[in-house]
C-alpha cells in the first residue's frame, strides 16, 4: 500500500518546541487519516532545528465506498418536512426513498451511497488545515507573501514543503496542495552551511539517506546518542568522565542538525568556585557539558560543546569563541561569588521584612519567623536538637539574596549551604539549608539529618497551612503553589525516615488556621496517589483514613501494607465478603425501620448456636485485635481478624435475620452491627472495594 511523505521546511525551530511538535503532527494527521476512512499501518515523526518530517505507511489507495440510512420524518408528515428530508439526502422524489416501520410508526429512509475518493485527494484537503491550525506555543506572521494568501502563521517563515504518496514500486504522486504562497513539492534543503543546494526526494528511506548525504541527521534519538557517545569518547580520551544531564542533552540535540563534539577548556583559577555553580555558568550560557576527574570527583578545567558543522580548521575558532564567552560567565560568577562571602547570611534577613510571601500570608521575614518557630516545635519529635534547628530555620531563606542565586535559582539553598560553612556554622545547620527544600519530586532525594527533617518539614507544613488558611488550594490541574508536592514531600520525609508525626497537631502548630481536617483529606489523597504508584490499593488508604484520629501516616500506612496483605488471603477475601453483607442488610434494615442498631446483642436472646459462637468470636476478636493495634503490630491484629471469618460463614448460612420476633430480629441486626464494629478495630471495610 501507498506510503506518505512530509516534510514542512523552515527557519530554526526552538528546541524547547521540537518534541511536542513532531508528537502534534503524527497525531493531527493519523487523526485525519482515521476521521477518512483511511487506516494505516504506521507513522512516525522526525524534527531537526529546520524541518519537521513524518511518514505514514500503508495507507489505502482510495477511502472505502459509503453506505449508510439516513431517517426522514414520519409517513404522513407535513410536506415541508418531506421536502426538507429529500433536499438534505439528496433525493429527487420519495419514490427514491424506501419505508421502514419502527414501534412508532412507519418512517421514510434514504440510502445513501458515497464513493470513495482517492486518498492522495483527501490528504490534499487534510495537511492545509493542519498547517493552519498547528498549535504552536508561539507563532509569527511574516512577509507581504502571507498578507495576500491568507495571513499564514508559523513557529519561523516556512520556505517549502514535501508532499509525496504512492506505493513503494512505484514513483511516488506529489500531493497538490498550495499554502501561502508554497506550493508541496519534493524539493528540500540539506545542511544550512555545509550542503545548502536544493534536491528532490521520492519517499522516506531516499529522503532520509539524502539528507544524511547532506549533513543532516533526521532522527532527534540519533543525534542524541551521537552527542552522547562522542562526549564520552572526547572526555574519556582526556582521562575525564563526562558529567550526564539528559535534560542538557535533549535541548543541544535540538540546536544541531550535523552534531560535531569538541573539547574546550577554562583557567583552574575558576575551580574555586563550587562545582555547581561552574555548572549551572557553563550550561545556561554556552548549552555545554562539563567534565569530572574520576579519581576525585571534582570538575575539571574542561567542557564539552556540541558544533553544528565541521570547520575547515577543526572546530579551532568555535572552541576559543566559547572559550572566551565562558571565561567572561565564570569571572562574573567567581565574583559573585567572592562578593556573597563577604555578607553572612543572617546579615541579609533584615531585608526580607520588605518582601511580600504573599499579599495574604506577609512578607518573607514573617514566614521566616513562622518557619523558625514550628521547626522548633517539631524538632522534639523527629529528634533534632533544638537550637540547631533554630538557628537552621533562621538561616534557610538567606541565600535567595545573594548575587550567585539571583543568577542561578536553581542553586538556592545549595549555596547557602557553601555560605553556612564558610561562616563557620555547625555541619547540621548548613546541611539543613541545602536539604530543607527536599524532596521536590518522587525522584528527589529525602533528607535523614534530624535538623533538616524539622526545617523541611515546618516549610512545607507552613506552606500548606497557610494556603489553606486563606482558601488557596489546589483546583483540578492548576497548582500554583506546588501543594500537591509538598503533602507528597511531607509523606516522604515521615515515611523514609520513619517519623512519628500526628498531623493534625502538627495542623495546630501552625500559625495560620485553617481546616485541618480538610487538609487531613488532602494529605490521604496524596498518600493514595504515593501508595499507587508503589503498587497498592487506594482504597484500602480510605479505609483506614475513615477510622477516627487516623492522622500519624507512618501508622496509617503500616496498617495499610498489613491490610493488603491480609486481604491477599482467602481468610481476607470471605471476611470482607461477609462483612459488607452484613453491613447491607444492616443499611436496608436501618432505613426501614429509621433507627440504627448499636449496643450490645442480649446473650439471652441468642436461639441457635452460630449466633453464640458469633458473639463469642467477636468478643475474642475485639480483645486480641485491639491488644494488637495499641502495641501498633497490625500483623497480628489481621491474624487475629481471621478468626472472625468461620463464624460468620456460619452464622450467614444457618441464621435468619429477620426473624419473626422483633426482638430477635433487632438482636440478630445488633450482632451484625458488631461484626462492622470488631473490623474497624484495624480499617472500615466498608471503604474497601470487593
Amino acid at each position: 500500500m501507498p506510503d506518505l511523505l512530509l516534510e514542512l521546511f523552515s527557519e530554526e525551530i526552538p528546541a524547547r518546541m521540537q518534541s511536542k511538535a513532531a508528537d502534534d503532527l503524527r497525531k493531527m494527521v493519523t487523526d485525519k487519516l482515521v476521521a477518512e476512512g483511511l487506516v494505516y499501518e504506521g507513522a512516525k515523526a522526525f524534527v531537526t532545528p529546520r524541518r519537521l518530517a513524518l511518514t505514514v505507511h500503508g495507507i489505502p489507495q482510495r477511502q472505502p465506498d459509503l453506505k449508510q440510512e439516513r431517517k426522514g420524518p414520519k409517513v404522513g408528515a407535513p410536506d415541508a418536512a418531506v421536502q426538507g428530508f429529500l433536499k438534505a439526502a439528496g433525493l429527487k422524489s420519495l419514490d427514491e426513498a424506501k419505508i421502514q416501520r419502527d414501534p412508532k410508526g412507519d418512517f421514510y429512509i434514504a440510502l445513501l451511497e458515497k464513493e470513495g475518493r482517492p486518498a492522495i485527494d483527501v490528504i490534499a484537503e487534510i495537511i492545509p488545515l493542519i498547517i493552519r491550525t498547528f498549535p504552536w506555543p508561539k507563532q509569527m506572521r511574516w512577509g507581504e507573501r502571507s498578507a495576500r494568501n491568507g495571513a499564514l502563521t508559523w513557529v519561523r517563515p516556512l520556505h517549502s514543503i514535501i508532499a509525496t504518496f504512492g506505493p513503494e514500486t512505484e514513483e511516488p504522486d506529489v500531493v497538490k496542495f498550495d499554502i501561502a504562497g508554497i506550493e508541496a513539492g519534493q524539493t528540500t534543503r540539506g545542511h544550512r552551511f555545509m550542503a545548502p543546494a536544493e534536491f528532490s526526494v521520492r519517499r522516506f528511506e531516499d529522503y532520509v539517506s539524502k539528507l544524511e548525504a547532506a549533513k543532516v541527521v533526521l532522527d532527534p534519538e540519533r543525534r542524541k546518542d551521537i552527542i552522547l557517545t562522542e562526549a564520552k569518547n572526547l572526555a574519556f580520551a582526556q582521562g575525564f568522565e563526562l558529567v550526564e544531564d539528559q535534560v542538557l542533552l535533549d535541548e543541544v540535540a535540538g540546536l544541531v542538525e550535523w552534531p560535531v563534539v569538541l573539547m574546550g577548556s577554562f583557567d583552574e583559577s575558576f575551580l574555586s568556585i563550587p562545582g555547581e555553580v561552574i555548572r549551572a555558568t557553563i550550561r545556561n550560557n554556552q548549552k555545554c557539558f562539563v567534565v569530572r576527574d574520576p579519581k576525585t570527583g571534582k570538575l575539571a578545567s574542561k567542557f564539552i560543546l556540541t558544533a553544528n558543522v565541521e570547520a575547515t580548521d577543526g572546530g579551532k575558532a568555535i572552541v576559543a569563541g566559547n572559550e572566551r564567552v565562558i571565561r567572561a560567565r565564570l569571572s562574573d560568577a567567581k565574583f559573585f561569588y567572592e562578593t556573597d562571602l563577604k555578607t553572612k547570611l543572617e546579615d541579609r534577613l533584615p531585608k526580607f521584612a520588605q518582601i511580600v510571601f504573599h499579599e495574604k500570608l506577609g512578607t518573607q521575614a514573617e514566614r521566616i519567623a513562622r518557619i523558625g518557630k514550628l521547626a522548633a516545635e517539631l524538632a522534639p519529635l523527629v529528634g533534632a536538637d533544638v537550637a540547631k534547628t533554630k538557628r537552621a530555620a533562621q538561616l534557610a531563606k538567606a541565600d535567595l539574596l545573594t548575587e550567585v542565586v539571583g543568577e542561578f535559582p536553581e542553586v538556592q539553598g545549595l549555596m547557602g549551604r557553601y555560605y553556612a560553612l564558610a561562616q563557620g556554622e555547625d555541619g547540621s545547620v548548613a546541611a539543613a539549608i541545602e536539604d530543607h527544600y527536599k524532596p521536590q519530586g518522587p525522584a528527589d532525594r529525602v533528607p535523614t539529618d534530624p535538623v533538616a527533617i524539622a526545617v523541611a518539614l515546618a516549610d512545607k507544613l507552613d506552606i500548606l497551612t497557610g494556603f489553606w488558611s486563606i482558601d488557596e488550594k489546589p483546583t483540578g490541574s492548576k497548582d500554583p503553589f506546588a501543594l500537591r508536592r509538598a503533602a507528597l514531600g511531607v509523606i516522604r520525609l515521615v515515611n523514609d525516615n520513619g517519623i512519628r508525626l500526628p498531623l493534625l497537631t502538627a495542623f495546630a502548630k501552625a500559625a495560620k488556621p485553617h481546616d485541618g481536617k480538610d487538609l487531613l483529606a488532602f494529605f490521604a489523597d496524596r498518600l493514595k496517589v504515593q501508595l499507587r504508584d508503589q503498587g497498592a490499593r487506594h482504597d484500602l488508604v480510605d479505609a483506614v483514613f475513615a477510622l477516627e484520629g487516623q492522622d500519624d501516616l507512618l501508622m496509617v500506612v503500616r496498617r495499610v501494607e498489613a491490610l493488603g496483605k491480609f486481604l491477599d488471603s482467602d481468610d481476607g477475601k470471605n471476611l470482607l465478603a461477609g462483612t459488607k453483607r452484613a453491613s447491607n442488610i444492616l443499611a436496608i434494615e436501618e432505613k426501614k425501620d429509621k433507627r440504627t442498631f448499636t449496643g450490645a446483642p442480649d446473650a439471652s436472646l441468642f436461639k441457635v448456636d452460630e449466633e453464640k459462637a458469633l458473639a463469642a468470636a467477636i468478643a475474642q476478636v475485639k480483645t486480641e485485635a485491639g491488644a494488637a493495634v495499641g502495641q501498633e503490630d497490625f500483623a497480628s491484629a489481621m491474624s487475629a481478624m481471621a478468626k472472625l471469618r468461620p463464624a460468620v460463614d456460619a452464622f450467614f448460612d444457618k441464621v435468619k435475620v429477620n426473624d419473626d420476633d422483633k426482638a430477635v430480629r433487632e438482636n440478630r441486626l445488633k450482632l451484625l452491627n458488631e461484626i462492622r464494629e470488631a473490623t474497624r478495630a484495624v480499617a472500615d471495610f466498608s471503604k474497601i472495594q470487593d
